[in-house]
Parts: structure tokens; C-alpha cells; sequence
């Protein structure tokens, strides 16, 4: 739950307005502009009022929109005389207040500093993973109309969890799906050749598997795209196939090591991380699995929160992150995604456990009606 600041406090109502100046040229922020970060932070207006601002992120600037409410803004859209909100104060006394505890849950929650305890550590493959808990999030997410946004890297497809998530996509589990070029070419090449990587569903290196990826990428590109090959049945199963078929967007981020690369990646960074934002303003939640760079990318531009301007309701992102290392976790959590939950296990088994989880949870939802009549 998210404890709301009281801005009733002398130290609010004091406080004084947040301070504005003009962008001196276009892409260009004033000397001691605000930066902000992934937490609610309020910015105090003419009128005395207290507002969250829009499209909330880290690394940006706040601006003001037309209709008088804040909105983060990467620098690189600033244009010449937009008033940027100015500052360094993020305890209210400039007027920008970031609330860090108010997703840390009702006071009394935290216990004593410096009170020992055993697994007190945020990351470790020792802790129990709660799958119940995050089925229920999953299946609220969809009954709600949410937007589920998965982070996946190749290695899902290696480690046999391509049908498990093909199964997520087409039972409407997830809203958008980001990742590489070769998680979409391995997933292509086991459509079309059985292997990933050159390998076959055992694990063993097949003769001429080292071009397999290759041919498949060619056969995307005669196509003209994923879509078309998809269309022209050249891909009949597998994740790539199921988003198309279901309609579920996903954005393919190009890297400078990218073979092909499909015509679908996109390989301009600014084009790509636009196209991810469309996504990530809309993310009520976020399951990143065996990925680093496109976790932490993708985390770098999400709040740790949900925000609903027109019902003012804030509650925390779900934030998971799957890795078989504490290394990725924590370093996603360093890089700023401090909300991240960190689940220390290969993609394969956390993939298969929580497609049990959530079946489950969906089969009892869909069995409680039923309940409520016969009493």
C-alpha cells in the first residue's frame, strides 16, 4: 500500500512555491535544474497545491504542461524558454518534495536499524519465492486491464522456456514484450530449423547449427518481417508467433553485436527508447527474466510506482527480476530500480512454476462464482 505525504504539515504549507526557469536553448536545461528519480515526488504549484507530475521517471527534468500540471521530461526534448522546475532540495524546502518512504508501507512496518536477523539480505537464492503471491498480482493485472510489460533475453529460449511464455502471451498475460534481436532470432530458428543457437531440444550442437540462426534471419528478411513470415506461415509457433497472433506489441532493442539484424529491430537507440516509453508510461508491472542490460535499461525508465491522474490513485509497481545470479538483481537494484524483487533461479524453472501458480489462482477465480451461487 502507499502511505500519501500529509501536506497539511507546517512544513508543506510553508514551504514555498517550486521555482521555474526558461530552458535556455532547445535539448538545453538550466544550470541547477531538478533531476529527478523513479519515486513520488511533488512539486508545489501557484495555487499552494501539491502535484505528482506526469510520465514520471528518473534521470529527466520536470516542466510544466499547459493546463498548469508537472510533467517529467527527458533534456533532450526541452525546448528553448520552457519553464523547467529548479532545485536540489528534496525535502520540500524548494518546493519539490520526494516522498522516499511512502511505498515502504505504514509506519512500524521497518523494524529496528542495526537489528540482526538471518536472510535480512534483499537478494539471495536462499530466500522462498512467494509464486502465489505474484500469480494474484499476474491475474489481477489482467482482470483489471493492466499493462504487464515482460524483459526476456535469449536465454529463455535456451533453457526450454519458449512454449512456457508463448503461454503467457496467448493467455493474455502480458501487455508488451521487450528484448534483443536474438531473443526473437533464436525463437525464429526453433520455429523454423529445431534449434536455438544450433542446438536441438537436448542441448547437443547439430552439423551446420552454427548458420542456423543465420538462415533464419534471412528467411525473416525475404519475408519482409516478422508479421509478413508469420502471415506467409514461415514461423507457426513460439513467442514471436503468438505475440503476432494475439496482437501483443513488443519492441526489439538493436545492439551494436546484432546479427542480421531482423527487420523488426530497431536499431536507432533514441527510436528504440521511444518506442519502449509508449510502453513503460502505461506499465502496471514488470517481470524481467535472464537479462541484464535490458532490465536495467527498461527499469531506468519506469517509476516505482503506478500513478492514476484521474483517480489519484498511487500504489507500487511490481517489479520482479529473475535471474540464476545475485549479480544481475543487484545491479539492476544499484542502477536505481531499488523496488526490484530479485528471484534467484534459471528462466526455465520460474517460467514452468508460475505458469502452475497462476493457473491455479485463475482456475479458483473462475470457480468462485459458481461457489457464491450454489450457497
Amino acid at each position: 500500500m502507499y502511505r500519501a505525504p500529509d501536506f497539511s504539515l507546517p512544513r508543506f504549507a510553508d514551504a514555498p512555491v517550486a521555482r521555474f526557469q526558461p530552458a535556455p536553448a532547445d535539448g538545453v536545461l538550466p544550470e541547477g535544474f531538478f533531476s529527478t528519480t523513479n519515486l513520488p515526488t511533488y512539486v508545489k504549484l501557484a495555487d499552494g497545491s501539491w502535484k505528482l507530475p506526469r510520465d514520471p521517471r528518473m534521470d529527466s527534468a520536470l516542466v510544466l504542461d499547459d493546463d498548469g500540471v508537472p510533467r517529467v521530461l527527458e533534456a533532450r526534448y526541452a525546448r528553448a524558454g520552457q519553464m523547467v522546475a529548479m532545485g536540489m532540495a528534496e525535502d520540500g524546502s524548494e518546493g519539490i518534495f520526494v516522498h522516499a518512504s511512502g511505498l515502504m508501507g505504514p509506519e512500524g512496518d521497518v523494524g529496528p536499524e542495526g537489528e540482526f536477523k538471518f536472510m535480512s539480505s534483499e537478494v539471495s537464492r536462499e530466500k522462498p519465492t512467494d509464486y502465489g503471491e505474484m500469480a494474484r498480482i499476474l491475474v489481477d493485472e489482467k482482470e483489471r486491464g493492466g499493462h504487464f510489460i515482460w524483459v526476456v533475453g535469449p536465454a529463455v529460449l535456451h533453457s526450454r522456456g519458449r512454449d512456457t511464455l508463448a503461454w503467457f502471451v496467448r493467455e493474455g498475460y502480458v501487455g508488451a514484450l521487450f528484448g534483443g534481436n536474438a531473443v526473437a532470432v533464436h525463437d525464429i530458428e526453433s520455429a523454423t530449423l529445431g534449434t536455438t543457437l544450433g542446438m536441438n531440444n537436448r542441448g547437443v550442437p547439430v552439423d551446420g547449427g552454427h548458420a542456423f540462426h543465420m538462415r533464419a534471419i534471412n528467411r525473416v528478411r525475404a519475408a519482409g518481417s516478422i508479421r509478413a513470415a508469420v502471415e506467409q506461415g514461415i514461423i507457426r509457433d513460439g513467442i514471436m508467433h503468438s505475440l503476432v497472433t494475439t496482437g501483443v506489441p513488443y519492441v526489439l532493442a538493436g545492439s551494436i553485436r546484432d546479427d542480421g539484424p531482423l527487420p523488426d529491430t530497431i536499431t536507432d537507440a533514441i527510436r528504440c527508447q521511444e518506442a519502449m516509453k509508449e510502453h513503460t508510461r502505461q506499465c502496471t508491472g514488470v517481470i524481467m527474466i535472464a537479462t541484464a542490460l535490458h532490465s536495467i535499461a527498461t527499469g531506468n525508465m519506469l517509476p516505482s510506482y503506478v500513478w492514476r491522474e484521474e483517480t489519484g490513485e498511487v500504489r507500487p509497481l511490481t517489479t520482479i527480476c529473475v535471474d540464476s545470479s545475485e549479480f544481475v538483481v543487484s545491479k539492476l537494484k544499484d542502477r536505481g530500480t531499488h523496488q526490484a524483487f530479485g528471484v534467484i533461479t534459471n528462466a526455465q524453472d520460474f517460467l514452468h512454476v508460475l505458469r502452475f501458480y497462476v493457473e491455479q489462482e485463475a482456475a479458483e477465480r473462475a470457480r468462485a462464482p459458481e461457489t457464491a451461487g450454489a450457497a
